[in-house]
């Protein structure tokens, strides 16, 4: 692995200073401490950076990304460095420095009648949710169950949210790239000069660009187009829950012709018991044992809480005539389950609340406390096919080897088009050390299972991005060296993220031989 001489990582500091001013550049422990991992599964000084800048407009980017290349020092850009789970602002490897882009903060355009939004990489959801409140803008954002990051970094991560427009990357329309040469480029339509439609139509002329910086490390997004949803004139929320874990195949059929046919539009999800017990209290209330809560200890809290094994809710958006027809067609779907909806409704000029709405929220952070002390936790997000099937199989497999491990199998199953993104935590105590080692021992081999199955994480920890590329084994890696073809090309001095996404440039690569 390549090493970060001192003087060279000091040089760049200095020039980065000129450009952005002392204030905005940090050293040493002050920046290992400000951008290591939160929640690390391990020592999170052991891959923490060198430094970082932060820089307040593009030309200051591609300033910084010049400089970094004449000095071949390599670059992390974060958003907002809140994609906790996943490794939060911290780099996959430590001699690097972080392009910091949190002061990159500004709502640049909100068109009403066409229905998007124009932000910079450091604009939250909170700002965004209040920037729409404050300007009375009839449009919604959709928000993920952590609301605190990066409207585009959790966009170009694939972040999913809960309204119709919940598929969050696939509402990304045109942005705006600096390269490692430090060049700056438009995708789609915004590479005609004085374009009208860049927001508007997603895929130009020529090769669509948008999903190939989703996800990768070929360039540092600086602007994104992003669709928002017009407000609807009524939801309507169809919730229930199971009472047995082996009611979820049942669930899972019942719901993929709903989505299929349109009727369903946003991502419904299937939590499970501890995700539902974990925002209440924490374990300690339910059970004072070690291992996994035991299956009778577990109904014993369901029934006492007043949760189900498995909870959902169906949401539907747009005109409340429409709603209640196709309410009535969800509950005939779920006729032959012994459970009941339980319904509630929200008229537009009535106060916003509950998921579904684009409200910010952080409840879901609750989840870290679940041990007490110091928590943290790893995310697991495996795909698979739509089926009941295939979700028991996944579900199964996957919570024995939780359990085995001597975990409680947190985790869910959120519904997409045509798939389901099963997302489990893996829920530790920081001061542990030996459950932290059984953590990352759980997620090697959740991933080596899984690949095994042909089920591939579909975002992972930074930790872990080599192992997850690796298992995309196709043709001998055909698509891992696809990858790293581009990346030569784009990022000649190779200076973007380096790893990231288990895409290394050649100057890695070889030193790694």
């Amino acid at each position: 692995m390549i090493t970060l001489d001192p003087a060279r990582l000091e040089q760049a500091l200095a020039r980065f200073e000129a450009i952005v001013g002392a204030q905005y550049v940090w050293r040493d422990e002050e920046a290992r401490q400000g951008y290591k991992d939160a929640m690390a599964p391990r020592d999170p000084m052991s891959y923490a950076p060198r430094g970082a800048v932060a820089p307040a407009n593009v030309e200051e980017v591609q300033a910084i990304v010049r400089v970094a290349g004449e000095l071949g020092v390599a670059l992390w850009p974060i958003s907002r460095g809140k994609n906790f789970g996943y490794g939060g602002a911290a780099p996959h490897i430590s001699d690097v420095v972080m392009l910091d882009l949190v002061r990159m903060n500004r709502i640049l355009e909100v068109n009403v009648e066409m229905g998007y939004a124009v932000v910079e990489p450091g604009v939250g959801f909170d700002d965004l949710y209040n920037y729409l409140v404050d300007n009375d803008i009839p449009l919604w954002m959709s928000a993920p169950a952590h609301t605190w990051g990066s409207v585009m970094g959790n966009a170009l991560e694939r972040g999913v949210g809960y309204t119709p427009y919940g598929e969050h990357a696939s509402k990304v329309c045109g942005l705006e790239i600096v390269t490692g040469t430090g060049e700056l480029l438009r995708t789609g339509m915004g590479a005609l000069e004085g374009a009208k439609t860049w927001q508007l139509f997603p895929y130009g002329f020529g090769p669509s660009w948008d999903a190939a910086f989703m996800q990768s490390n070929f360039g540092v997004a600086t602007k994104m187009g992003l669709w928002l949803m017009p407000e609807p004139e009524h939801t309507l929320n169809l919730a229930m829950s199971f009472d047995r874990p082996e009611d979820l195949p049942l669930g899972v059929e019942a719901l993929r012709p709903l989505k299929l046919d349109g009727t369903v539009q946003a991502n419904p999800s299937f939590g499970n018991i501890i995700r539902n017990l974990a925002v209440r209290a924490p374990r300690s209330e339910y059970y004072q044992g070690s291992g996994p809560i035991p299956a009778d200890v577990l109904e014993q809290a369901r029934v006492k809480s007043g949760v189900g094994h498995w909870t959902f809710s169906i949401r539907l958006f747009g005109d409340k005539a429409i709603n209640q027809i196709n309410a009535e067609k969800v509950k005939s779907a779920f006729a032959h389950l012994p459970y009941e909806f339980e319904v509630s409704e929200w008229n537009r000029g009535e106060p916003l609340r509950g998921s579904g709405s684009p409200t910010p929220t952080l409840a879901a952070l609750g989840v870290v406390d679940w041990l007490g002390g110091p928590g943290g936790h790893l995310s697991f997000s495996p795909v698979s096919p739509f089926t009941g099937a295939e979700a028991w199989e996944q579900y199964t497999t996957i919570r024995a080897m939780y359990e085995d491990a001597g975990f409680d199998y947190y985790g869910g199953f959120t519904a997409g088009q045509r798939y389901l993104n099963h997302i489990s935590m893996i829920v530790f105590n920081r001061n542990d050390e030996e459950m932290m080692a059984r953590a990352n021992r759980l997620f090697s081999n959740l991933i080596e299972t899984a690949a095994a199955r042909g089920w591939g994480e579909y975002r992972t920890h930074t930790l872990y991005y080599d192992q997850i590329a690796r298992s995309y084994d196709y043709n001998n890696g055909a698509l891992r060296r696809w990858n790293e073809t581009v990346k030569d090309a784009v990022d000649p001095h190779g200076i973007i993220a380096p790893g990231k996404m288990g895409i290394w440039p050649r100057r890695y690569r070889e030193a790694q031989t």
